[in-house]
């Protein structure tokens, strides 16, 4: 049994459930996919370790088209197959450690064959010497030589024996595009007591210190809790529709809100000091995709109810209102003053889109004992 999935950390969590993570039992993992750490204990070394700086290229370096290329091998068509290198005379492999969607995004945008579906890290396609490794990019670079990487023929590669990196692209994905304008002008602070929001609580919505009072306090549902309220709309502007990665029968029922949840986390919500610390706790809860508004002359296709198919359509919007259950940041303990505050659509890339830098609105916010001021957005990848 697997509890946690997907789990994204700052690094400074005193704890792991502090983390980002799919929700609890939600998981696609399988056997051999288990989690591991090794564990330094803190003892002091008197004597000073040199650390090497991995050789990067440089962004603004060119390379020779005439002594390196790219192409894709072994696959059941033109459009996927494992990413090979020609350089020094030689075709070689990308170790595939750390290879992700983003990485995948560029090889395809490199060869023209429109947007990357699918990342890999396997043998299925074959494989040959690697020659490349620690290829880092941000998804939007139009080459796949302008990412980050050692040099060639430095590799570092400790992952799986005889694996490659590998990619499927595909000219149709969805991709939504989130509405930074919705978000500036529905926020406000509301002061809830807690006896009203059981529900929230059963799926996480709130701070540590409302499970605390919880606890520890015998008339905790009295207590109240600050929250920061927001509407958050998302518009499919791709040429494909956004559906959960998830099966059908793998969602989640949730009894409160009485309907199915099909991606646990299609959404979070940051506060952010100056520094960069996130002072509230992001919002990890489950969602229900659907159709709420269409642009002319496109009809709704999917709805939340009665177990229905959930997803976006082309040209649709994914509607959550201010006034809807855990649409929310729990601001209770966050002192007045000026923060960040950011909201992200599938933040971890979970659903493969063409384009990933329009799904996080990054905005200034003014907080003060009886208001909530949202300005100055501006979108990035999450």
């Amino acid at each position: 049994k697997f509890w946690m999935d997907d789990i994204v950390c700052e690094g400074d969590e005193k704890s792991l459930t502090e983390c980002v993570f799919s929700g609890w039992g939600s998981s696609d993992c399988e056997s051999n996919e288990a989690a591991g750490v090794i564990c330094n204990d803190k003892i002091k070394n008197s004597i000073p370790i040199k650390i090497e700086e991995e050789e990067k290229i440089k962004i603004h370096e060119v390379v020779d088209v005439r002594t390196v290329s790219l192409r894709l091998v072994g696959g059941r068509s033109s459009s996927e197959g494992r990413v090979e290198i020609y350089y020094n005379g030689v075709w070689g492999s990308i170790c595939p450690d750390g290879w992700t969607i983003f990485e995948a995004a560029a090889v395809c945008r490199h060869l023209a064959l429109g947007f990357a579906e699918q990342a890999l890290q396997t043998d299925y396609f074959g494989n040959s010497a690697i020659i490349l490794s620690g290829v880092a990019c941000e998804g939007n670079e139009s080459n796949l030589f302008m990412c980050k990487h050692r040099q060639f023929g430095q590799t570092y590669c400790p992952g799986d024996i005889g694996h490659v990196a590998a990619v499927v692209c595909t000219q149709y994905l969805a991709d939504l595009h989130l509405d930074s304008l919705a978000i500036v002008r529905s926020a406000h602070l509301q002061d809830v007591p807690m006896f009203q929001l059981q529900c929230a609580m059963e799926e996480n919505c709130l701070s540590k210190s409302a499970y605390e009072i919880q606890k520890t306090n015998p008339n905790w549902q009295f207590e109240t809790r600050r929250l920061l309220r927001f509407t958050a709309a998302s518009l499919n502007i791709g040429n494909a529709e956004f559906r959960p990665y998830l099966p059908k029968h793998l969602w989640q029922w949730h009894l409160c809100h009485m309907h199915y949840h099909s991606m646990e986390v299609f959404a979070t919500f940051d506060i952010l000091d100056m520094t960069g610390r996130r002072v509230a706790e992001g919002h990890k809860a489950s969602f229900c995709l659907e159709d709420n508004t269409c642009l002319p002359g496109v009809e709704k296709k999917y709805s939340c109810r009665n177990y229905g198919d959930q997803g976006v359509s082309i040209n649709c919007s994914d509607i959550y209102l201010y006034n809807i259950d855990c649409q929310w940041v729990d601001v209770t303990d966050v002192a007045p003053g000026d923060y960040t505050f950011k909201v992200a659509v599938n933040p971890h890339a979970r659903v493969a889109e063409q384009n990933y830098h329009n799904n996080a609105a990054v905005c200034s916010l003014r907080l003060s004992d009886t208001n909530a001021y949202v300005y100055s957005c501006n979108m990035e990848k999450p």
